[in-house]
């Protein structure tokens, strides 16, 4: 499987162990290798999300300091279904019945220990394709496509 992978400035802390998890797959390795320069979570959201939506990638893992601005920032992307897990449950389950295709991370949430078990968990997991799974599924596309000319508001 082909796996796009982006950390921010603070979600680099667990790099070794994402990518460790992820050896057995074909990475598409979409930075940062370093903390020296803040880099922003949308935009590592948009790299990775992208690459799915244009088939460089099936699925991906993003990282940053919580997991919770990655995720935020993935789901706004068309077709992408990312979500934060800090539980192997969650990681395939979020597979299994919504067809998740981005994993969110947060450095300072999980260690390396349980971030390789959340990508392994995330990986071996496959969509159920149960009738009521894809209904839901086509209710989110359908919000996708009424919402995609949403104004964002500043609070």
């Amino acid at each position: 499987m082909k796996v796009a992978v982006a950390f921010d400035h603070r979600g680099v802390h667990l790099r070794e162990a994402v990518l460790d998890a992820l050896q057995d797959h074909d990475i598409l390795d979409l930075g940062t290798d370093s903390d020296a320069v803040r880099i922003d979570y949308p935009d590592k959201a948009r790299e990775v999300g992208e690459a799915i939506q244009h088939g460089r990638a099936e699925r991906g893992v993003l990282v940053c300091g919580s997991g919770v601005g990655a995720s935020v920032a993935a789901c706004k992307l068309t077709g992408i279904r990312a979500a934060i897990c800090h539980d192997a449950y969650s990681a395939h389950q979020g597979v299994e019945h919504d067809d998740m295709n981005v994993l969110c991370l947060g450095s300072e949430v999980v260690g390396p220990s349980l971030a390789r078990e959340l990508v392994a968990a995330f990986l071996t997991a496959t969509f159920d394709g149960g009738e009521r799974y894809v209904a839901r599924l086509l209710k989110v596309a359908e919000m996708e496509r009424s919402m995609k000319d949403g104004e964002v508001t500043a609070a």
